[in-house]
């Protein structure tokens, strides 16, 4: 198993971790590595984000040997055995301690600002880093997690030696490692962007998750089944409180409402108060037909029925959110005479599978590329040609279809905010 970059590897960790959602988690990054995959977990369970700032203690003559660790708000964890192994006195200990405990409190200072720790008492807490080596630090933050008052801790990294997730056991109620490589040498082998993440990078994505999280309107979401055409078709709903407006989403060729690009969108829609409508526009049965994702007008009508059910069922204004052939869709349904929706945003899609349909479209349209999808881009530019709506293409810069580099897709989710809140909700 190979990994773009840390926020790939988060998104997948993420779907790894869902089982835990309901638990109410808290997601703890380790600095600075771990905070870039954290956010990705922390952002798509929900869940509140914080740093795990832990030191070791190391034996003063041989620093690789710890003989504990250290974490904020006083807490400590002693390895009795080594302590006695190593002839430490209390002396030693104490110069240890004392020096490594400015070094934790000058870096929480650092990644987190004047924001309080997230409290831990009674919680399930997720403790996440991009990979493990040794695993010594890993289990350390575990131990000083617990100590902490987590009822549950759950240890989560992308990849890790067989080994080393077997020592692990013992200090996590859970282990989560997506790849354990017998043929192991280093954490960075396993990613292609395995670029040193600078404390910058870590503070503000810790800002941002808390910004993220405190503004956050109540959601409540639900698994539906979907009348389109007396065709049941599964979905997700999630309402925010007083959500102004709805968007459905339009799944492509390779996606399904479990997409994580796809939850991502559509979590940050719901942040800004916008309902989401996720579902498959194809049975199981019919996915396995590949022909039937690119029956434009099948997934067109459907889209349509199912946006017809969820207006009977809230009655708010709609748009509609297309990928790749779902892009398609959206774009041929919205051409249909009488179509009732206030906006359509295609993320790297085939708006030119619309055909002919494309100069009926009435709804506001938003194209987003990626910059290095050179014959996506192009595509989208023809089709651009042929829209007589109000429509924009926006080009991300250094994204490929998947918009997996680092900021990419949080690019994609603020534009579709910006065009849907703009377009559907009321001005303020």
């Amino acid at each position: 198993m190979l990994f773009a970059h840390r926020a790939e590897a988060g998104e997948r960790l993420a779907e790894a971790l869902r089982h835990v959602q309901g638990e109410d988690p808290v997601v703890l990054g380790l600095p600075r590595g771990g905070v870039p995959v954290a956010y990705r977990v922390a952002r798509a369970l929900g869940a509140p984000l914080d740093v795990i700032v832990v030191r070791k203690l190391g034996v003063p003559h041989h620093r690789e040997l710890g003989f504990g660790a250290i974490g904020e708000g006083g807490v400590r964890v002693i390895s009795e055995d080594i302590v006695r192994g190593s002839r430490l006195g209390p002396q030693d200990i104490e110069a240890v301690e004392h020096a490594e405990a400015a070094e934790l409190t000058r870096r929480a200072a650092r990644f987190r600002g004047d924001r309080p720790r997230v409290p831990l008492d009674g919680r399930t807490v997720i403790v996440v880093d991009d990979g493990i080596a040794t695993g010594a630090t890993a289990a350390a933050a575990c131990e000083v997690v617990r100590a902490q008052g987590a009822a549950r801790v759950v240890l989560a990294v992308p990849v890790a030696p067989p080994d080393a997730v077997a020592r692990l056991g013992p200090a996590a109620d859970e282990v989560v490692c997506l790849a354990t490589p017998h043929a192991f040498r280093a954490v960075g082998e396993w990613y292609e962007d395995f670029a040193q993440t600078p404390d910058e990078e870590v503070v503000f994505l810790l800002a941002r998750a808390a910004a993220e999280h405190d503004t956050r309107p109540p959601v409540r979401a639900a698994e539906v089944e979907v009348d389109a055409g007396g065709l049941v078709l599964a979905g997700e709903l999630a309402l925010p409180e007083d959500a102004g407006a709805a968007v459905v989403f339009a799944h492509g060729s390779g996606s399904s409402r479990h997409s994580p690009r796809n939850r991502a969108v559509a979590q940050d829609l719901n942040r800004a108060g916008l309902a989401t409508l996720l579902l498959d526009l194809l049975t199981p049965g019919e996915e396995a037909d590949r022909a039937n994702v690119f029956d434009i007008e099948t997934l067109a009508g459907r889209l349509a029925d199912a946006t017809a059910w969820l207006r009977r069922r809230e009655a708010l204004p709609t748009g509609w959110f297309g990928a790749s052939t779902g892009a398609a869709a959206a774009l041929w349904a919205a051409g249909e005479t009488g179509a009732e929706v206030g906006a359509v945003v295609s993320r790297g899609g085939r708006p030119d599978l619309a055909g002919a349909r494309l100069a009926a479209v009435r709804a506001p349209t938003l194209l987003i590329v990626g910059g290095r999808d050179g014959v996506v881009l192009d595509l989208n530019r023809r089709a651009q040609g042929e829209l007589r709506c109000e429509n924009r293409l926006e080009v991300v810069p250094g994204a490929t279809h998947l918009f997996e580099q680092p900021g990419a897709l949080e690019e994609v989710a603020g534009l579709a905010r910006e065009w849907f809140t703009r377009h559907l909700l009321p001005p303020p």
